[in-house]
């Protein structure tokens, strides 16, 4: 019988939590349950409310097994915040057989991850940009070559101990084993950037409901993070503010009228604006919620384009800039993020799933099928998130058990 993996996604986000549920067979990945649910227990993508965000991952998870008609018990899910910081780092090892084997990549990757890391961090992930064979660069693979020097340059991931320990908190009252967590930015570009996009050179820009992220790929590797904390929250809060309506009401208006361009809305266009109080609707001219909103998205994007300047990768983007996200909806955001960053934006919708993929082919989901296709990548070689090994005894033994590896 062909063997079919069961994979999910679980997007923890500050405005919704959402679960898909994905079956990988041959290399395809298809889409065959999602599940959303309102997020209340989260503050710029950090859990602030456990109790909330168990009731809210439980409800999207039932929703999801109830379309697949799979109980799920292992989820990946997504880190983000403004916690997250992401730095480069350098190991070189010498090597000690007739050519460089998997341990050896391990060796040096091991090396370039021995920094100093405040105890209150934990290292998220850590990505290989280059491998360097005796002054050979540019290798993605080394195993198999000869050589008698190994290098590697590597982007490394950290964020808050406490807030992957809440994470996994919440999965597990939630009754779910967390199969790994995944840095949120770089689960999106699993699913809306293209190889060629990554080798040119492109900056995405994930506009979540807490926060802004920002991730530079450049030469196939990630090579700058950036989280800023503004998202469409704001937005709505403006919106509420501005029109003088619930934040309810002010999120469908977003939704359904917004536009961060004024120039594009007809001057004499009308929609109606649900009152606070019990009053009557009021009609508004459309500009003036366009007015309201280019200030706040213009905000947002110039903030983004000083951290692509100070990254110091802006003029190696070739292929420009992605939006993703649910605010990256918002009509005239292409045309604004062009005249902000100067170069060619575009909106990136998953790509490279099958099945329910209809119900999924939005900005808003580009995290969660981010993260269930990495979990595709990985289900090959499972392993358990673990927040600091906490045994000294253990990890010491199993790095005696790598030395002996390598003396034989």
């Amino acid at each position: 019988m062909e063997r079919r993996e069961i994979i999910v996604g679980l997007d923890i986000g500050t405005t919704k939590i959402c679960t898909v549920i994905g079956e990988c067979t041959q290399g395809q990945v298809n889409i065959i349950g999602v599940g959303v649910s309102p997020s209340n227990g989260l503050r710029k993508g950090v859990v602030i409310n456990i109790e909330q965000t168990v009731n809210a991952i439980q409800r999207s998870l039932k929703e999801a097994e109830q379309m697949s008609g799979y109980e799920i018990r292992s989820v990946y899910t997504g880190i983000a915040g403004s916690h997250i910081m992401g730095f480069n780092s350098h190991g070189i090892i010498p090597v000690r057989g007739p050519e460089i084997t998997k341990n050896d990549v391990a060796r040096v990757l091991d090396a370039a991850k021995a920094v100093a890391i405040p105890m209150d961090r934990e290292v998220i992930h850590i990505l290989p940009k280059e491998f360097i064979v005796d002054d050979q660069g540019g290798i993605q693979d080394p195993v198999g070559m000869c050589g008698v020097r190994l290098e590697v340059k590597v982007h490394i991931v950290t964020g808050a101990v406490s807030s992957a320990q809440n994470i996994i908190k919440s999965c597990h009252r939630a009754g779910l084993d967390v199969a790994d967590i995944v840095l949120q930015p770089l689960a999106s570009a699993l699913a809306v950037l293209t190889e060629e996009e990554k080798e040119i050179g492109v900056a995405l820009v994930d506009i979540g409901g807490g926060t802004t992220d920002l991730s530079v790929f450049v030469d196939d590797s990630l090579s700058y993070i950036s989280i800023i904390s503004l998202g469409g929250s704001n937005l709505t809060n403006d919106i509420a503010f501005g029109l003088r309506t619930p934040m309810s009401a002010a999120e469908e208006i977003k939704k359904k009228y917004g536009c961060c361009l004024a120039e594009l809305v007809n001057e004499n266009e009308v929609i109606e604006v649900p009152t606070v109080g019990g009053r009557p609707p009021r009609k508004l001219y459309k500009k003036t919620l366009a007015e309201i909103c280019e200030p706040r998205v213009e905000e947002m994007l110039v903030l983004v384009d000083q951290e692509l300047e100070k990254s110091g990768y802006k003029s190696q983007i070739g292929a420009g800039v992605v939006l993703t996200g649910g605010s990256s909806l918002i009509e005239g955001i292409v045309e604004l993020g062009e005249q902000i960053f100067g170069l060619p934006v575009r909106v990136g919708y998953p790509i490279n799933i099958g099945g329910l993929k209809d119900v999924v082919m939005s900005p808003q989901y580009a995290t969660a099928v981010g993260l269930l296709l990495y979990g595709a990548q990985k289900h090959l070689t499972p392993s358990s998130f673990r927040i600091r090994e906490k045994n000294v005894f253990n990890r010491l033994l199993k790095k005696m058990k790598n030395w002996f590896v390598d003396i034989g």
